[in-house]
């Protein structure tokens, strides 16, 4: 029998009281450092062996752990009380880009504060579903047609204004995170295929209302090859990368369309598609399984939560996690329109792999929170 002083200096023992202590959920913890440690894999490669692009990648993975874990301590009774306040501040900030915001590739949303700059649009993946979950809890359930009309125009509010910057792709995220909440409070199934109903016929709408570069895009999506030089270039090369490499792929640093910079975005939306071809369907089923593994473990904590806000707050940060990937490898293989969604934790870029990681360490916090030895 192991001595239990000897026991006491185990490490991995140590380690793992460590992270339950600081309100880590280890079975998550593991999935996310998998896939993080992935991602300097393939992002040497696809950034053209540059190991400060590594750097930068590890600088800002460092920072979002720090605040995963920071997160994760808070006890989640205070993050429903400051939910309104957190969600008033990320509309403020909206309103802040809409008025005073940086410009760059034709599009206004960010906020330069000299020092460093970021996305407003990307905090409201959190602050939209937390105000939601907020507003919801405190109603009966499932909500009423009254309770969701506000909790809908709640929703719309930041929305519109991040689709004004314009920015369609983090719009449909938000929408989405907010519409989880809905469902996972119980909307009739009959509600939702009324609004998806409506929502169909208001497509010639939308249509009207969308930049020219939107509507290419959708076009593109329906026959990239009208026009392969321009618009369908993305897509085109995307798909060549992803064929290419076959059932085994072409092996580390093998990726021709990032190596002779056919695939453009190569390191950030289009890094599936490098990985696609240096790792094959093997190594593309191998990361799809790390993915689900990660999302059934944020739905397991989902179903765990013990109250109402907790519940459908776990339950939209997980469904928008999902969405993340669901949209990403999507639109590379080309059955999604490009609309500009990172591939979570392996995409180079800051504030999105910080409003993940935050997302997570709601999502432990909730979990270690709500139990005295969570499993």
């Amino acid at each position: 029998m192991k001595d239990s002083r000897a026991e006491a200096f185990d490490s991995p023992s140590l380690l793992g009281n460590l992270l339950r202590r600081l309100h880590v959920d280890i079975p998550l913890f593991l999935g996310l450092l998998m896939i993080g440690g992935l991602s300097f894999v393939i992002l040497y490669s696809a950034g053209g062996q540059d190991m400060q692009v590594l750097v930068r990648h590890a600088s800002r993975m460092g920072f979002a752990i720090a605040l995963m874990i920071m997160l994760a301590h808070i006890n989640p009774k205070q993050l429903q009380t400051l939910s309104p306040l957190f969600f008033a501040g990320c509309v403020l900030l909206l309103i802040a880009v809409a008025v005073m915001g940086q410009i760059g590739k034709g599009a206004q949303r960010w906020l330069d504060l000299g020092v460093f700059r970021f996305q407003p649009s990307e905090f409201t993946k959190l602050s939209a579903p937390m105000m939601v979950a907020w507003y919801l809890a405190e109603q009966s359930l499932p909500p009423k047609a009254k309770h969701v009309g506000i909790a809908g125009a709640l929703l719309l509010v930041p929305v519109l204004l991040i689709a004004k910057q314009p920015d369609l792709g983090t719009a449909i995220l938000v929408a989405s995170s907010g519409a989880a909440v809905l469902f996972f409070a119980g909307l009739s199934w009959w509600f939702m295929a009324g609004c998806g109903v409506i929502g169909v016929a208001l497509l010639p709408v939308l249509w009207h209302f969308m930049h020219d570069y939107q509507k290419k895009r959708v076009l593109t999506f329906i026959n990239p090859e009208a026009d392969p030089m321009g618009a369908g270039y993305h897509i085109i090369q995307s798909k060549i990368a992803i064929g290419s490499g076959g059932i085994n792929g072409r092996g580390w640093l093998g990726s021709s369309q990032a190596e002779l910079d056919f695939l453009p975005e190569s390191s950030t939306d289009f890094i599936f598609a490098v990985f696609a071809e240096e790792f094959g369907l093997f190594g593309c089923v191998s990361l799809l399984v790390l993915y689900l593994l990660v999302i059934m473990r944020c739905f397991y904590i989902a179903v765990q939560a013990h109250d109402t806000f907790n519940r459908l707050l776990a339950g939209s940060l997980s469904f928008t996690f999902f969405v993340y990937v669901f949209v990403n490898i999507g639109m590379v293989i080309g059955v999604l329109p490009v609309v500009g969604v990172p591939l979570p934790l392996v995409s180079y870029g800051g504030t999105s792999m910080v409003t993940l990681m935050a997302g997570f360490g709601i999502l432990m916090s909730i979990h270690t929170h709500g139990k005295k030895h969570p499993v």
